[in-house]
């Protein structure tokens, strides 16, 4: 069983609206098992978003639109939707006066451009949506079935899962799960992270699959099953598999982020960081913003000064700041590429470090904040 997701709205195709709902309703077919194949985003045309959902209906069992079900001129998903199905659209008296009752709890009174949000596809199954005033509908067909929720986050995430989960899963019947771990590395290149996992990546089920981010890249493992312990078995032997070859370069799983490993290892330790940068415009303090309870000390420079002067500096630091583990992350750029010199001052030991990268200097910030963050990792694991 496949579906698409459709989100409409020409504020979403001009930037000016972040689309969260493609993401809420992805995670939620995912759990029920429902296999996502496409997604895509149209303005508020009729003509456009008939084409578009006419031709989604043929891909796939299943078509959730979000968005253009307001009571405006440019909220035509009503119009749109019947035009892809070959239908007119019709007025509900039930949705009226379910309008009426929503806006009577407001203490207001409908307008009649609000009338609009009570047509709906001729044959289509409304669905009250007792959270806002738009509802939605369903829309069935030999092929495939379209279902019409708000754009507005948190009326679609309740309609969602109170109508639309259930429907699907009786509809398809649905016996399965899909579930996901993300495993997180860092100090392994993209290119070499497959070539050391190259036969993990061909399974079907589970997948197994590479996102790489500046320093980081993260390995996505998912498993259909017809159980949550099933699939984590699935994926509990692929883990295995990468604790074999990589261990080394893992540091986290799923909502675990570099620097809040890092940070959990400086609490447990009762550290403190005081923090000197140059030449990099304070992108590791700027890393760090979030956890101000373990940053003792801060000082930005400018400019990248000589390794011995940037240790005397670090040192003073240390004396001045109540902490009891200090990283200096320091980043000359030359024409060939970026080296990076890392010093860390744990309670008893001073290590120091260099990393060299052929990138742009853009990416060369973020790269060295990941490269110091799992270089302190590892010092704090095993050398202080």
């Amino acid at each position: 069983m496949e579906a698409e997701i459709i989100t409409i709205g020409t504020e979403l195709l001009l930037g000016e609206l972040v689309d969260t709902n493609t993401r809420y309703i992805a995670r939620a077919l995912r759990e029920i098992g429902l296999d996502l194949y496409r997604t895509s985003t149209v303005g508020d045309n009729i003509e456009r978003i008939a084409e578009e959902v006419q031709a989604s209906m043929q891909r796939a069992d299943a078509v959730i639109t979000t968005g253009g079900l307001g009571p405006t001129i440019d909220d035509p998903t009503r119009e749109g939707i019947a035009k892809a199905c070959g239908v007119e659209t019709i007025f509900v008296p039930e949705l009226w006066q379910q309008i009426e009752e929503r806006f009577a709890g407001f203490g207001s009174v409908p307008t009649e451009n609000n009338r609009r949000q009570a047509y709906i596809p001729a044959g289509a199954i409304p669905i009250e949506n007792p959270v806002g005033t738009a509802p939605g509908f369903i829309v069935e067909t030999d092929r495939s079935v379209a279902i019409s929720l708000p754009g507005v986050p948190a009326e679609m995430q309740h309609l969602l899962v109170t109508d639309v989960i259930p429907y699907l899963k009786q509809r398809l019947g649905l016996q399965s799960i899909i579930k996901s771990r993300i495993v997180r590395t860092a100090g392994i290149g993209e290119s070499m992270l497959d070539h050391k996992i190259e036969d993990l990546e061909k399974l079907h089920n589970p997948t197994v699959g590479l996102s790489a981010h500046p320093g980081r890249v993260d390995i996505r493992i998912t498993a259909k099953a017809k159980t949550d312990q099933e699939a984590d078995k699935m994926i509990a032997s692929v883990e295995a598999t990468l604790e074999q070859r990589i261990g080394r370069a893992i540091y986290g799983k799923d909502d675990q982020t570099l620097e809040s490993v890092v940070i959990g290892l400086l609490k447990d330790k009762g550290m403190h960081l005081a923090l000197l940068e140059a030449g990099t415009d304070g992108a590791l303090a700027a890393s760090l913003a979030e956890f101000p309870e373990i940053i003792a000390s801060e000082q930005i420079l400018s400019e990248a000064g000589s390794e011995e002067a940037l240790s005397a500096a670090l040192k003073e630091d240390m004396r001045n700041a109540p902490a009891q583990a200090g990283l200096l992350l320091a980043m000359q750029p030359s024409r060939e590429g970026s080296t990076v010199m890392i010093q860390v001052l744990l309670p008893d030991n001073e290590h120091t470090d260099h990393k060299s990268y052929e990138a742009h200097f853009v990416n060369m910030k973020t790269r060295a904040v990941s490269y110091a963050l799992l270089w302190l990792r590892r010092l704090l694991l095993f050398e202080s």
